[in-house]
């Protein structure tokens, strides 16, 4: 018997990835709550005590020996009661220990239902982890069954339940994809500076190499693109942009917004805004489908980015020049002065204010805040304008409403004409020639 208790607590810590101490601990409470409940004497002294090495069981109540084998039926149940709350209890604390490590890294579980849109995945035999709807990529459905990896995004403990949290929509799920894929990048010889992401859709990576001898780009796609065609796999098709890396801002914004080339980039430091030129037939590149593509190349360098053609460009150069021109002392060069600080237009003038002329400029106050001034009545005059340009294109249509009406009308038939067409198709066809041959 002392030999098959040895065997049962071992079977038991090793399924549950329990300690058998714990183990040998549990047993002796509840073995003492058996005894407590059995004799009715809740001041007593009681004392469990199991060899670990052999497994014989002594207990004490008062220093007194006990024999256990006179305990009965009910003092056994309590024991057992005990026991499992305890198995239970430690079978909890060892999951959350052991995940709660794993925080942040990839897991592999097969898929065992869904659950009110959340995906139910068992990442082992004992252990359930849930993928809430949200965390799912947009248009991948699985099967039960079917293995999947995941991203352990958060791990807690609700209801006496411990709750791990997956995602595959988590930008961290792309990076350690990368760091399985990618041997330079788990041994830090390529980084990922910057990572952003519309789950399902389009991913940019930006990766820098701290070896000169080793291309990060290159790296990353693989001989053919085998690396990262196994990554895009994994994702189910979604796009994935590898971006060079550099501490130049305007070359940082210039290798994100590829596949579409920029012309010309300023930036404003002080309202942290880049603005890009394009030429027209680049547009839709740099903008991408929906904008998809300036979004996630403002994300990954965090830069405000504005994309303009060159004419809008030069239009907004041309307001400023006329802005600046207008107002008396202002210097000349002070149109190339605040272009080079990054104002390329009245309303960036507006927003930036008067402080920084002066900081950044040496330009006196009262000059720079009649600038501002100026740039805050053109504003205002360029948005009447508009809205001016916009009444008179309503008025235009509807003004030509009228006129489509009344020939629509005109080209349809008079009631008199009409009714000759309704008689001449009701009446039936006459042969060309009547006569009776006969």
């Amino acid at each position: 018997m002392n030999q098959e208790l040895l065997r049962i607590i071992e079977n038991v810590a090793r399924d549950k990835n329990i300690d058998k101490e714990s183990i040998f601990a549990d047993l002796e409470e509840s073995m003492v709550s058996a005894i407590r409940k059995h004799f009715g004497t809740p001041e007593s002294e009681i004392t469990v005590q199991i060899d670990r090495a052999t497994g014989q069981v002594a207990a004490f109540m008062d220093k007194q020996p006990i024999d256990m084998k006179q305990l009965g039926r009910i003092p056994a149940q309590t024991a057992k009661q005990v026991m499992i709350q305890r198995i239970k209890a430690d079978e909890r604390d060892s999951i959350y220990s052991e995940f709660a490590q794993r925080k942040g890294d990839i897991v592999n579980g097969a898929v065992i239902r869904y659950e009110g849109g959340s995906l139910v995945v068992g990442l082992d035999h004992r252990t359930e982890a849930f993928m809430p709807k949200g965390e799912q990529i947009v248009g991948q459905t699985n099967r039960p069954g079917e293995r999947i990896r995941c991203l352990i995004l958060e791990v807690k403990e609700v209801s006496n339940q411990i709750k791990i949290i997956l995602s595959r929509t988590h930008p961290d799920f792309i990076r350690r994809l990368f760091e399985q894929e990618v041997p330079e990048i788990a041994e830090e010889i390529i980084e990922i500076r910057a990572l952003a992401r519309e789950a399902g859709y389009r991913t940019k990576v930006a990766v820098a190499s701290l070896d000169e001898k080793v291309d990060p780009v290159g790296a990353c796609v693989g001989v053919r693109g085998s690396r990262i065609k196994s990554i895009v796999d994994e994702l189910g098709g979604e796009k994935i942009d590898i971006v060079r890396w550099s501490d130049s801002s305007q070359v940082f914004i210039t290798n994100a917004l590829m596949p579409a080339k920029a012309s010309e980039i300023a930036l404003c430091f002080e309202l942290g805004r880049a603005t890009v030129v394009v030429e027209e037939d680049q547009l839709s590149l740099a903008i991408g489908r929906h904008g998809q593509n300036v979004r996630l190349a403002a994300r990954l360098t965090g830069w405000d980015i504005d994309i303009l053609t060159p004419d809008e460009y030069n239009q907004g150069i041309e307001r400023l020049t006329k802005c600046v021109k207008s107002i008396e002392g202002a210097d000349e060069t002070l149109v190339d002065k605040l272009i080079a600080l990054g104002i390329i237009s009245i309303l960036d003038l507006d927003d930036v204010g008067a402080e920084p002329l002066v900081t950044e400029l040496n330009i006196k106050p009262d000059l720079a805040q009649r600038l501002v001034t100026a740039a805050v009545e053109e504003a205002k005059n360029m948005a009447a304008d508009a809205k001016q340009k916009q009444a008179e294109g309503l008025l235009l249509q509807e003004q030509s409403q009228p006129k489509q009406t009344e020939e629509l009308i005109q080209e349809q038939p008079q009631p008199k004409q009409a009714e000759g067409l309704i008689q001449e198709q009701s009446q039936p066809n006459q042969p060309a020639d009547s006569t009776n041959p006969t």
